[in-house]
């Protein structure tokens, strides 16, 4: 599923208009697979949110991350989904937090490509705020952990997910760096 431009229209009304970045992102067989179990009903997107509470970011931690690596939640907004609705339902999943979208900062169009098999991928990253409950992720299976991250720990993590030799885990380093500059 991609969003309609009609739908991205709306995003941008509500939310501002977002930087645009494009970019190429070498992936392993492995993690193509990853990709693509990702893309169930056609999903070539992410909505990826950078909450704000207690001076920091919430970040979540999967079970397959090495310790002490943190990124910020993701997920994607199903078929017939509101936006909105949507955005709400992964933040409540991934931190156990309700939340209110602020702000609609960068659109990053990635291709991942494996020598010459590529997948097109759109992340859509917003800042929201906290509105109401405690971090506790309900998705305990995609999630293994959550918690606030200081800015000035945001060096450090991009460098852990940079340098994990990880596809994806490089792309978010540099969805996280380019979303740094801006927040």
């Amino acid at each position: 599923m991609t969003f309609t431009i009609d739908q991205e229209k709306e995003m941008v009304r509500l939310y501002g208009q977002p930087d645009r970045l494009t970019t190429i992102q070498e992936m392993t067989p492995e993690g193509m697979n990853i990709v693509r179990s990702s893309m169930k009903n056609g999903r070539a997107h992410d909505i990826t949110l950078y909450i704000g509470k207690d001076g920091g970011y919430i970040f979540i931690a999967k079970p397959s991350y090495p310790e002490g690596l943190f990124r910020a939640p993701s997920g994607g907004i199903l078929p017939g989904e509101d936006f909105e609705a949507g955005s709400k339902r992964e933040a409540l999943e991934e931190t156990g937090l309700s939340i209110e979208l602020d702000r609609y900062i960068l659109r990053i169009d990635v291709r991942f490509q494996c020598h010459e098999d590529y997948i097109d991928w759109t992340s859509h990253v917003f800042t929201a705020r906290h509105i109401d409950g405690e971090i506790s992720p309900k998705d305990k299976g995609e999630i293994r952990e959550a918690r606030v991250v200081g800015r000035e720990e945001l060096p450090g993590l991009i460098d852990l997910m940079a340098n994990s030799g990880i596809g994806g885990l490089i792309y978010r380093a540099y969805l996280t760096r380019e979303t740094e500059k801006r927040l």
